[in-house]
């Protein structure tokens, strides 16, 4: 299912690196760096299954390379263990928003579960305000070269969903710009929570719901129609109702239709995919068909850790199997800051000041 490349690479790696970027979906507790992994564990005494930063790296990237998007989700143990404290969650913080600054990204939204966060007594408005400070210091240290927000997530298999969904309308004029969530899809529908998405919808908040990557064509109808989703969390499997016939034309079922018609976003995260089996590769990556459709895609890494990526890595991978130039990449970081859930003058500020200046100098 891979498309014929639009134009010549002419892009390098470093240029790429340069490129401003916007981050839709990315996850606090899944972008760690492991030294700090293992300086946090020793606080508390917490057991890892390697002990130099190499080894642990190598330890959580092969562990989530399985195919298998319940293995994928159990390497986050780990990484939610050692985040328990105020302390340890600002500076987790602080490290993801110097990370993804030093890798070109002007705006970004990183989501967790403060319901993963309470084991040793922190309420749930002191995990956001630890990482509301942590993203304060981490915008402060890069100097006003991003930005950075909260995604609150309530995790599917769980009944906290209205719970989370009240805190971020609490804390949406403190640095949380919406809603999600998330945990394995299989037999945990969306559906389960709509007393969250009612409420988010009547207080006028925006939220994102993962659809589409270890479950079917269900879970994003689902995800749309009965629970009114913003954006899609991943959305891959709306290839499901795309065919592609032997004539190279391409039929698109109702849902698919409906997805491109009405420019919902879809928050691709190719490495992730592949990791999860949701795509094959990168180069059989439905993005490609996607793209050439119009359909409204964003670029995204999911998990910095357990992908061993970046938006470098990921965008970098689009250039070298589909030939994308810097015309490509400036339009899915346009989409990217169309569909965030950041101010409209904000997002406009952003694409004039920032994103179409940054392009334009590699040509885009």
């Amino acid at each position: 299912m891979s498309a014929t490349p639009e134009q010549p690479t002419a892009l390098s790696r470093d240029e790429v690196r340069a490129a401003p970027k916007v981050l839709l979906h990315d996850h606090l507790d899944g972008g760690l760096r492991p030294a700090t992994i293992l300086e946090l564990a020793a606080d508390c005494g917490h057991e890892l299954p390697a002990g130099d930063a190499d080894s642990l790296a190598t330890w959580f990237a092969e562990s989530a390379d399985s195919g298998s998007l319940e293995r994928y989700l159990e390497t986050f143990s780990h990484t939610v263990a050692v985040m328990q404290t105020r302390e340890a969650l600002v500076r987790v913080a602080r490290e993801c928003v110097e990370d993804l600054a030093a890798d070109g990204v002007v705006y970004a939204e990183v989501r967790y579960a403060p319901e993963q966060h309470v084991e040793q007594g922190l309420s749930l408005d002191e995990v956001v305000a630890a990482v509301a400070e942590g993203f304060a210091q981490g915008e402060e240290a890069a100097g006003g070269r991003i930005v950075v927000r909260q995604l609150l997530t309530a995790m599917r298999h769980q009944a906290r969903s209205m719970e989370i969904a009240e805190l971020v309308v609490a804390w949406r004029d403190r640095g949380v710009v919406g809603f999600d969530i998330a945990g394995a899809e299989a037999g945990y529908p969306p559906t389960r929570h709509l007393d969250a998405f009612e409420y988010l919808q009547r207080e006028n908040s925006h939220f994102t719901i993962h659809a589409g990557e270890g479950f079917g064509l269900p879970s994003i109808w689902q995800a749309i129609q009965w629970c009114g989703a913003d954006r899609l969390g991943h959305g891959v499997r709306i290839v499901d109702d795309i065919t592609v016939h032997d004539d190279g034309s391409v039929e698109l079922g109702r849902l698919a239709a409906y997805v491109r018609d009405k420019r919902i976003p879809l928050e691709m995260c190719p490495a992730s995919n592949v990791q999860t089996g949701a795509a094959t590769s990168i180069a059989e990556h439905p993005i490609g068909l996607l793209k050439s459709l119009r359909f409204r895609i964003t670029v995204n890494t999911d998990n910095r850790l357990m992908s061993r990526t970046s938006m470098t890595d990921e965008m970098w991978s689009l250039v070298q199997a589909f030939g994308y130039g810097a015309h490509d990449l400036r339009w899915f970081t346009v989409n990217a800051m169309k569909s965030a859930f950041l101010p409209f003058d904000e997002r406009l500020a952003l694409i004039d000041e920032v994103i179409k200046p940054g392009y334009a100098a590699l040509g885009g």
